[in-house]
């Protein structure tokens, strides 16, 4: 029999390793117990989050599949912040910091304890990726489990999501919607557990997790409330200790191809922009070197065909349908558009597993034929210019209007926006300009969903663009560039934008551009000297000093 204790041993075995044993037999751990591996549960679970309140009930079905398997499963717990919740206000700087924090405390609970292998059970747009880091960081045979997408909300005979709210107190600013009737959308909006309904960062990333063979084939998109996800939650127990068999890694699986082909699924769904930050941070720990003009070049070449909202017509439970992320990845390796020969937690490869997936039915036309695409280009734009020299992105899923010039409306953080939005302030042709909210500027880089679902919300969602050094939520929509780098904190050329400057933004051609002389930009820059810190203690002003920038992830250096 393999000794699978390759870590634990040195916490267990051993005349002087009598207390450990001790404190562990309190655990009620038996002497054979004790003799077989420790797998680690990293758990987000909690009684704050929708996507995660039913997090403590799968981890019963992965802790039965390990211990099918002769593993120890030891579960603890990790943080978890609902973007939705911060959205809007000061807590969510700390939803992008919370990624850091939660990958380097699931290092320091595996480390610690010296865990044999990790399955890490997580929902919602940083927790996953944070989770992720860790399993690369750590690179002990690891297996990730989402908590699956919430169902739809019906509303008069109307589908809705977490985006839906949004944008509807954007229309009843505009006096398009009674209080009475936002109140029954905030009612029936989100029916129960899960991550947010649409092809948002939480959806968005679980897709890609699984993308890059971290998570077994298909288990991403299964409804939350969903009796399969129990089954996959059990396999998924099962499958960490043949990991652990045959000594399988994280590292073995997120080679450049790997990243490749999750970028390539990014584009081709229509994904949320936040996973360029998370996919580079990611790579980053991997050793991988992912840059803007990777996701620039793959989305040259790859044909948008995932029809989900918010740029589309279905939730994610219609893409499990049809057969998830599988009929997904099937139709972009038979076009020969991704590699089919990297390596999977299954030990197989993506093309072994995609010739082994059993596809249901094709009821429904959410995924299109790569010869009739929804558009022939991906969904994400890198941008240049004298505005962004180290680039800017902008999703164009569903986005009519890809030419705009017009004045800059500037302000210096997301609530003076906010508050002018919602006073009417803003106008037809405008160019909202939100600075000094990038990763150290914010600090923390906060998501502008608030004020883009109010620009839609009014009617002007094709009339106005928005450019900022923050980012956005995945269920954005609209002509809105996000990731402006350099920020504004650090001296990049948003913070020299002056009220009324033409900006031109030119996705065709990939420009994002201030329609002024080099001179002048010069001149401007010449005299700029940075703010004061917004926070002088605690975690915002360690993010604030050690961020790296939006083209680099992110990420602490």
């Amino acid at each position: 029999m393999l000794n699978l204790k390759r870590r634990s041993n040195l916490v267990v075995e051993g005349v002087e390793r009598s207390p450990h044993r001790a404190l562990l037999r309190a655990l009620g751990l038996s002497d054979e117990e004790l003799s077989r591996p420790f797998i680690g549960i990293a758990n987000s679970w909690n009684e704050v989050v929708p996507g995660h309140i039913h997090l403590d009930k799968l981890s019963c079905k992965v802790k039965d599949g390990v211990r099918s398997r002769n593993g120890v499963p030891l579960e603890f717990n990790t943080i978890a912040v609902c973007d939705g919740l911060a959205m809007g206000h000061e807590g969510m700087k700390f939803s992008l910091v919370s990624r850091e924090v939660i990958a380097d405390s699931i290092e320091i609970m595996v480390n610690a304890h010296r865990f044999d292998a990790l399955v890490c059970i997580g929902s919602c747009d940083k927790i996953e990726p944070g989770m992720v880091i860790a399993m690369t960081r750590l690179n002990v045979s690891s297996i990730f489990l989402n908590g699956g997408p919430m169902r739809c909300g019906y509303y008069a005979g109307r589908r809705l999501s977490t985006g839906d709210v949004f944008e509807a107190v954007g229309k009843y600013s505009a006096g398009e919607l009674s209080l009475e009737e936002l109140k029954q959308v905030e009612k029936y909006a989100c029916p129960g557990a899960g991550s947010c309904a649409g092809l948002y960062t939480a959806n968005t990333m679980a897709i890609l997790i699984e993308a890059l063979g971290l998570m077994l084939p298909g288990a991403s998109t299964i409804p939350a409330e969903d009796s399969r996800r129990y089954e996959v939650a059990y396999k998924t127990g099962q499958t960490i200790m043949n990991a652990l068999e045959i000594d399988l890694k994280p590292k073995d699986i997120l080679t450049y191809e790997a990243f490749l082909n999750a970028i390539t699924v990014d584009m081709a769904m229509g994904g949320s922009t936040n996973a360029i930050l998370h996919l580079i941070a990611i790579a980053r720990e991997a050793g991988v070197k992912l840059t803007l003009e990777d996701f620039d070049k793959i989305s040259n070449r790859t044909p948008y065909i995932v029809d989900l909202i918010p740029g589309g017509r279905y939730p994610v439970e219609d893409l499990d349908k049809v057969g998830g992320l599988p009929l997904v990845m099937k139709k972009l390796l038979d076009a020969g558009l991704i590699d089919g020969d990297v390596l999977t937690i299954t030990g197989k490869t993506l093309r072994q597993n995609l010739e082994e997936y059993v596809f249901p039915p094709q009821t429904l036309d959410v995924v299109k034929p790569i010869e009739n695409p929804l558009s022939k280009h991906g969904s994400i734009v890198v941008l240049k210019g004298n505005l962004a020299p180290e680039g800017a992105v902008v999703k164009i899923s569903g986005v009519k209007n890809l030419i705009h010039k017009g004045p800059a409306k500037v302000f210096n953080s997301e609530e003076e926006a906010f508050k002018s939005t919602m006073n009417g302030e803003i106008e037809e042709g405008d160019v909202v300009v939100i600075r000094y909210e990038g990763p150290r500027g914010g600090p923390g880089m906060r998501e502008m969903l608030s004020i883009t679902a109010i620009l839609v919300g009014q009617g002007l969602g094709e009339k106005v663009a928005l450019v900022t050094d923050g980012r956005f939520s995945g269920a954005t929509r609209g002509l809105m560039v996000g990731h402006v780098s350099p920020e504004a904190a650090v001296g990049g050329p948003i913070a020299v934008v002056e009220e009324d400057d033409e900006i031109i933004i030119d996705v065709p051609n990939k420009k994002l551009e201030l329609n002024i002389s080099r001179e002048e930009l010069e001149d401007r820059l010449s005299r700029w000297s940075p703010p004061e810190p917004r926070y002088r203690r605690g975690i915002l002003k360690r993010y604030s000093e050690l961020a790296l920038p939006s083209h680099l992830g992110a990420g602490l250096e």
